[in-house]
């Protein structure tokens, strides 16, 4: 046999398990049901719920509700009647929560799917209630109360009248959200958990829930009967301010599919945003905003840009972040690292999603809902 080429050499040892996207999303199930775990035995009791809205925050739906009633959650949290739907075929004997609540026209399908919406006005109530007539049964729901948000819920003014005009209802739980549990020492926290018991004290017997993730850590510990994690069962920190005390879900890499030298005063991408100070070596990896990689990521002044790991080193995004792809300075890293076909990490275990989504100037939650659909997927431990 001759003397191979270097491209034949490459096409020999290419990894028929390597995936042909140029970015590729794990997804550690494990760790999710570990998470749900650690948050329902800090609960006091209380029963933990989750809420998977927004494709599981991203990471799938599917997946992760299949691990999550695995490891024992029986009620689940969506935003609207179409992500109740596929939570109810997904879930056929849970309890499945609609924050929207009864959005016009909706009900029959609410009641069909066996829902249940969190209704927070006495027009959602009215129909709710006639919807239930016209089927002959009381419909089960959620009473939403409104203790300082300002979006969703009753007033706590109104919350005797609406426990007065619930009787074509079956209220199954009263419910609040807290506008910064994510804030310990916020003094509105205590208001609004004073609110919430003067509101729920109108509904005797009926379990109660105000805390979503950072509540769940309140030192006030306000879990009440049922606690509705979110955010911190994909790895999100609860606690900002204080090391994350949830284990990371999403890891993320890219592929490089273009390596370069610059010469001083040579510039990256759209409008020359980034001009070469140095001789600098930059490598183009296959992932851009198109893919959730905030264009807010970009090097501004006064601000850093974001990071990728290349060879256990961190290497900054230079010029714009675009559409398909993110310009890497690599002039530092291994050489062996830094090459065409390599993977770099851009979310895992030395960049989590906080740090992502401050030196893009935006939050976790946003990072996380926004992960494109070009990416290779690969689920953990489920």
């Amino acid at each position: 046999m001759g003397i191979l080429s270097p491209a034949e050499r490459l096409i020999a040892a290419a990894d028929p398990s390597e995936p042909v996207e140029t970015g590729a999303l794990t997804v550690d199930l494990g760790a999710l049901a570990a998470n749900w775990r650690q948050l329902a035995a800090r609960a006091d009791g209380a029963e933990c719920g989750a809420v998977v809205k927004a494709d599981g925050y991203g990471l799938g739906q599917g997946a992760v509700m299949r691990a999550l009633v695995k490891a024992g959650c029986r009620t689940f949290f969506v935003a609207n009647l179409l992500e109740g739907e596929t939570a109810r075929a997904l879930a056929p004997d849970a309890v499945i929560y609609v924050f929207d609540g009864v959005a016009p026209g909706c009900a029959p399908r609410l009641a069909a799917a066996g829902l249940r919406p969190c209704i927070g006005s006495f027009a959602e109530l009215e129909e709710w209630a006639a919807t239930g007539a016209l089927l002959g049964r009381r419909l089960e729901a959620a009473i939403h109360v409104d203790t300082g948000m300002n979006r969703l819920g009753f007033p706590p003014g109104d919350a005797a009248e609406a426990a007065a005009r619930s009787s074509g209802v079956a209220p199954t739980l009263i419910m609040s959200h807290f506008l910064s549990a994510q804030l310990p020492d916020a003094p509105v926290n205590d208001r609004q958990i004073a609110a919430f018991d003067a509101a729920r004290a109108h509904f005797p017997g009926v379990p109660a829930s105000i805390a979503a993730s950072s509540g769940v850590f309140l030192p006030q510990r306000p879990h009440f009967n049922l606690v509705r994690p979110g955010y911190a069962l994909y790895g999100g920190n609860p606690t900002p301010g204080a090391a994350n005390p949830m284990r990371p879900v999403a890891r993320l890499s890219a592929r490089i599919v273009s390596v370069r030298d610059l010469a001083v005063g040579d510039t990256v991408g759209y409008d020359g945003v980034f001009m070469a100070q140095r001789p600098t070596r930059v490598a183009t990896i296959g992932a851009g905003y198109a893919d959730g990689l905030p264009i807010s990521a970009t090097a501004a002044p006064g601000k850093a840009a974001g990071e990728a790991v290349v060879g256990g080193l961190r290497c900054p995004f230079v010029g714009r972040v675009s559409m398909d792809y993110v310009v890497l300075d690599v002039t530092d890293a291994p050489r062996e690292a830094a090459q065409r076909g390599a993977w770099v990490e851009l979310l895992g275990d030395m960049i989590e999603v906080e740090e992502l989504a401050s030196r893009a100037r935006t939050i976790g939650y946003e990072v996380l809902t926004r992960l494109g659909r070009r990416y290779a997927r690969r689920y953990l431990g489920g």
